[in-house]
């Protein structure tokens, strides 16, 4: 559940609600002249109310209450890659996205798999929409996790294999895709 909270900052001063230098409307009149008040440099910051940025994606936010009784923000640590691709795969083989949305983040034959297994959207099922049910990786040495997930769609079950792999960049990309058969 992502909420959106609100925070008061400082805004300019000077020009508030299209009125000119010393709060005058333009084309109002203008007061007697007279002698003229003394101006002094300091400033009142007028209050403003801007929304601020929900989490990041692959992160979590989560309120809570710490001993002192008042409600905390806590950030979580971002899931981990294999979850995440599982969730970006999930939604290019099932039709919710297209096959160049993962053009980035996939090397090798890994693009190539995608291009021939995303026209069958061979994860989408009538009816119910598919969801990641279980989601593990096994690194094999650093930089390199092969990953497993259980797709369901209502009463079907699928199996995705894939290979993940750290490039020197620190940004993770799709090496391999493999599906299961069908199972009911």
């Amino acid at each position: 559940m992502s909420t959106t909270a609100t925070r008061t900052t400082p805004g300019p001063a000077g020009r508030r609600g299209g009125r000119g230098p010393g709060g005058v409307r333009p084309g109002a009149p203008r007061p007697a002249a007279g002698p003229a008040p003394s101006r002094t440099p300091a400033r009142t910051a007028t209050a403003r109310t801007t929304p601020t940025r929900t989490a990041p994606a692959g992160t979590a936010t989560a309120r809570t209450a710490p001993p002192g009784g008042t409600t905390a923000s806590v950030t979580r640590a971002p899931l981990p890659p294999h979850i995440l691709f599982a969730e970006r795969l999930l939604a290019v083989l099932s039709g919710e996205r297209p096959v160049h949305w993962m053009l980035g983040q996939t090397v090798g034959e890994a693009y190539d798999q995608l291009i021939r297994l995303a026209p069958a959207t061979p994860l989408r099922a009538r009816g119910a929409r598919p969801v990641v049910r279980r989601c593990g990786g096994f690194p094999l040495r650093p930089g390199v996790v092969e990953a497993f997930a259980s797709i369901a769609a209502g009463e079907q079950v699928r199996a995705m294999a894939f290979r993940l792999e750290q490039g020197t960049d620190r940004k993770w990309r799709c090496a391999a895709v493999e599906l299961g058969s069908e199972r009911h």
